[in-house]
């Protein structure tokens, strides 16, 4: 049976953090599934469709043995669907450990067949968020360090309409 597994986020938008993440975990699975939550406490600021594309288009080359799907409601709901075993999550900092540790229990007790690696981001990637880099793109800054071409793109194009908006 193909070990499957899952990595849930946001995306919003998809950084070079998750990309280390998700290409790391590629080499650990027979199927990855990039999960994006279309039900979420954060507000996006791309739609689930804009996410869905920028993932995916971040994802071509990496192989056959990695989808992109979207989800709402409980994770391990999605990854009881999707026949998975194990949710992988990202630490950038220690900070983060105290809230993946709770999620994982918290999945484990809904779920207990499921478990979660936490993979910590690797070298000049453990800073990297979206909401840092929304803000960096909000602000002018080079994104370059952060994101794909593709992705800036999209940023810089979200946040000049915005100031375009209040401009009208």
């Amino acid at each position: 049976m193909p070990k499957i597994g899952i990595y849930p986020g946001t995306f919003d938008p998809i950084t070079r953090g998750h990309i280390d993440i998700i290409e790391r975990s590629i080499k650990i699975f027979d199927h990855l599934v990039v999960a994006i939550a279309k039900d979420s406490n954060k507000s996006p600021v791309f739609s689930i469709e804009d996410r869905i594309n920028m993932v995916s288009e971040e994802m071509k080359g990496l192989g056959q043995n990695i989808s992109v799907e979207s989800f709402n409601g409980l994770l391990v709901e999605f990854a009881k669907e999707k026949d998975a075993s194990v949710i992988v999550r990202g630490l950038r900092a220690v900070s983060d450990f105290e809230y993946e540790f709770q999620l994982a229990a918290t999945n484990t007790s809904l779920a207990s067949d499921i478990d979660t690696i936490l993979l910590p981001a690797t070298g000049d990637r453990h800073f990297i968020s979206s909401s840092m880099v929304k803000e960096v793109a909000r602000l002018g800054g080079d994104l370059s360090n952060f994101v794909s071409s593709h992705v800036k793109s999209k940023l810089l194009d979200y946040f000049n309409g915005k100031k375009n908006e209040g401009n009208t």
